[in-house]
């Protein structure tokens, strides 16, 4: 539905499980967004939140109380983000344990950002594998374990490091984007990409681009040339940030 600094969200259809991961939009614009991708926001049976910021939570506590939907999350972004949500009615997991909604497995881990207790996850439906790791300043070998096996990832790919270093971001602001709890450079999503790449990763959605430091075109560029050799079947494409990314179905998913 959206992605980026101005707000993250993602709709995960599996079965009867029918997910928002994060809702960092208001809920009348996701709401608008849903209609938009054709997604009906009453069909929805859950929220899963990543982690506290603002551009993953904005729109949490309204959509779940106007739906009556659980909010799934772990204590730590709870206790970060209670005051921004008001009354819901919270599921707890805890980061490195799996959990099952309708059939969907979930499996939520680790990442390094500079949030209270920030999480990836992966869903498995029917031996479909899917695997979700954006905000993140590193790739570390959990997240690359995790992001194995997959036949469809959404990656971050925030920056390009010229055009932050040149850009109008204050100094401080940079070398928070660029450290180990920051976000996402290109060429490390490209890094990433190539060791957990394989014969049966069919997509590749590089998510979260800055609108200052990016551009679709330089993320596609750095990435693409990953999956040239061998020629393959995989599709790279770019999230958006004002506007529903096309939707597509992964098999059973």
């Amino acid at each position: 539905m959206a992605s980026g600094s101005k707000g993250n969200a993602i709709w995960i259809e599996a079965g009867e499980a029918r997910l928002l991961v994060d809702a960092g939009l208001s809920c009348r614009e996701l709401e608008r967004r849903m209609v938009q991708a054709g997604l009906k926001p009453g069909r929805l049976t859950g929220v899963l939140v990543s982690h506290e910021h603002r551009d993953h939570v904005a729109g949490v506590g309204a959509l779940a109380r106007r739906y009556r939907l659980p909010v799934y999350m772990n204590r730590a972004t709870l206790g970060a983000c209670r005051d921004q949500l008001g009354k819901l009615q919270v599921r707890h997991f805890k980061t490195g344990e799996g959990f099952e909604l309708d059939g969907l497995a979930i499996r939520p881990f680790s990442v390094s950002h500079d949030a209270a207790d920030p999480v990836g996850f992966t869903f498995i439906f029917e031996g479909l594998k899917l695997g979700l790791a954006t905000d993140l300043g590193v790739v570390t070998n959990l997240v690359k374990d995790h992001l194995k096996s997959c036949q469809a990832l959404i990656l971050e790919a925030n920056h390009d490091p010229r055009m932050l270093l040149d850009g109008p971001y204050p100094w401080e602001l940079k070398r928070r984007v660029q450290g180990r709890h920051g976000h996402l450079s290109n060429p490390d999503a490209a890094k990433a990409l190539a060791e957990v790449k394989h014969a049966g990763l069919v997509r590749v959605v590089l998510a979260h681009l800055s609108e200052t430091n990016n551009l679709p075109d330089k993320a596609l560029a750095e990435v693409g040339p990953v999956f040239s050799k061998p020629a393959g079947q995989t599709r790279l494409i770019t999230a958006y940030q004002d506007r529903p990314t096309e939707r597509y179905k992964l098999g059973g998913l």
